[in-house]
């Protein structure tokens, strides 16, 4: 009776998981589909319907896989496309909520952004700061077009300022989730000893590699802020290299979009070296690692910690 009872349960119990991932599933569709009726883009407007049948196949493809993999038990492969469909949801949302507001519009060019910033008048510089925030933690956007919008608004040193506030506490938000959320996620995928064996191979070398993405402008920062919450970087040393690199990126980039066009021969061969400077830097980087990072350590009198 009790092998009864718990073969029931089980079932019971899959058959909830399974539901759950269909409906999560249903509402990414539904929302992307409300979001493509809009057609606030030209490219959605060309292909509306290949759209919308990708999106409906591709959900289609992720919950039979969720399906298939949850009733082999391959906990990890079912797991982590759970966590991808709850994704899908959020960014479903989002884009649902900037297609029906008109701003799908507005944040895929400087001009268009520059103009709908400029319409708040005396709360644009809030706005902007808002803009730079959500720009780190939810929204799809190319940080070059927000601060290119913002140069033209307020000029490259009020840009700057404004674009370090929002991005730092943006970063500082993306570090909690990765730190709070992102590492009880995992650890739900793969496992608790898993991930804590892994984390204490790495443990130290973090430091390094992150601080080195952070600052050259080669890598996406944004979910790098993510990513440096699971790792064994700390609190402070986080709080203390995301205020000195993300001091150099916006100053840099606001300066450098307002001094170095990319419609001029000159302009181009100069971005052409800062390129190759930086490509350069990052082999050096890499090459010398080790000492570096053993000088990292020893000046920060860092010992490294693992996420438990």
């Amino acid at each position: 009776m009790k092998c009864d009872k718990k073969t029931a349960f089980a079932v019971l119990k899959g058959a909830v998981n399974i539901l759950t991932a269909i409906v999560l599933g249903a509402v990414a569709l539904l929302f992307v589909l409300l979001g493509l009726n809009y057609r606030g883009l030209e490219f959605i407007a060309d292909y509306y319907t290949v759209l919308v049948w990708s999106a409906a196949a591709l959900t289609f493809v992720v919950l039979a896989l969720y399906v298939i993999f949850f009733l082999s038990n391959k906990q990890s492969l079912y797991r982590l496309l759970l966590c991808a469909i709850i994704c899908a949801d959020i960014f479903a949302v989002i884009f649902y909520i900037i297609s029906a507001t008109g701003l799908i519009q507005k944040i895929t060019s400087i001009e268009t952004l520059q103009s709908y910033i400029d319409g708040f008048g005396p709360t644009a510089v809030i706005i902007f700061i808002v803009f730079s925030f959500l720009q780190v933690v939810v929204l799809p956007v190319p940080g070059s077009v927000t601060v290119a919008a913002g140069v033209a608004l307020f000029g490259p040193l009020e840009c700057a300022l404004y674009s370090f506030i929002g991005i730092l506490a943006g970063s500082l938000v993306a570090f909690a989730i990765g730190r709070w959320i992102g590492y009880k996620a995992v650890c739900w995928i793969v496992g608790k000893d898993d991930i804590d064996k892994w984390l204490e191979k790495i443990k130290g070398k973090d430091y390094l590699i992150l601080s080195l993405m952070f600052l050259l402008p080669l890598f996406p920062d944004d979910v790098l802020c993510f990513v440096a919450g699971l790792s064994s970087m700390t609190w402070p040393y986080f709080i203390i290299m995301i205020i000195i690199t993300r001091l150099i990126s916006c100053f840099t980039v606001a300066y450098s979009l307002d001094l170095i066009p990319f419609n001029t021969w000159w302009g181009i061969a100069i971005w052409i070296v800062i390129f190759a400077l930086v490509a350069l830097a990052f082999y050096l980087v890499c090459k010398y690692s080790d000492k570096i990072d053993a000088f990292i350590k020893k000046r920060f009198k860092i010992k490294g910690r693992t996420k438990k």
